[in-house]
């Protein structure tokens, strides 16, 4: 079985790529670096001449309204139309839990177009929709930072390892096409201003973690379950505390 991850050199689609490979599977890392652009098409035909399975986790480099609807846009477009004509079994993109609540984000309304354009294309597929990665929660702080205040709602998330997204997106592309969405999440919730609180505190990083409920989140203002899976979500086993401890102990 031949499977393509395009992003396959992001955090994601890197785990993905090499738990893929354990089962002696051909596995291709597709990226502009390795010379396949899904925006412009270039090296589609090449990459996916004999692939089954493409499993879609790239990202756009701009978060910029109208950069990230053409890029999510253009690129799924290019590759359903190369999967259609490779006769690709299974389309698998990797979205966001709570996409369509958050619709007042230019970047959420663009990954709903690419969810309604897989959903509406030819190729058999499965959205894969994960809550945030603890990876991003330094990310998450740095945007709603001002000066050393960090200013955050308590909506609620039920944030994952990144490990457990890539073992759930390789289970799910080593099945059969589903055509409907699954939701993916780790095993605890908590309000978003006290995960931080407590990531940022275990690191030694001094900034002050303010609760404000108008404080937007992608430049959506939450409420309290915007960011929370439904009761039939997949939940990870890997803990908060228990990924914080590694992380935070590393050189």
């Amino acid at each position: 079985m031949k499977i393509v991850v395009i992003g396959g050199s992001g955090l994601i689609g890197s785990k993905l790529v090499e738990r893929l490979k354990q089962g002696g599977r051909t596995v291709v890392a597709a990226s502009p670096a390795t010379g396949v652009n899904a925006v412009t098409g270039e090296g589609l035909t090449e990459v996916l001449d004999g692939a089954e399975v493409v499993v879609d986790v790239a990202n756009s480099p701009s978060f910029a309204d109208a950069a990230v609807l053409d890029f999510f846009e253009r690129s799924t477009r290019n590759l359903l139309s190369a999967e259609g004509e490779a006769r690709v079994r299974h389309h698998v993109a990797l979205s966001v839990v709570g996409t369509e609540r958050l619709q007042a984000s230019g970047y959420f309304r663009a990954k709903m177009a690419q969810e309604s354009l897989v959903a509406g294309g030819p190729v058999p597929w499965t959205i894969v929709r994960a809550t945030q990665f603890f990876e991003f929660l330094g990310g998450i702080a740095h945007g709603a930072t001002d000066g050393r205040t960090v200013r955050l709602t308590s909506a609620r998330v039920q944030p994952i390892l990144s490990d457990d997204v890539a073992a759930a997106l390789a289970d799910v592309a080593l099945a059969p096409p589903s055509r409907g969405t699954v939701e993916i999440a780790g095993p605890e919730a908590f309000p978003l201003d006290a995960v931080v609180r407590r990531y940022l505190e275990a690191a030694g990083d001094d900034r002050e973690v303010v609760t404000d409920s108008a404080s937007p989140y992608f430049g959506v203002v939450l409420e309290e379950r915007s960011l929370l899976p439904g009761d039939r979500a997949r939940l990870a086993p890997t803990r908060f505390a228990e990924w914080l401890g590694r992380a935070v102990s590393r050189p």
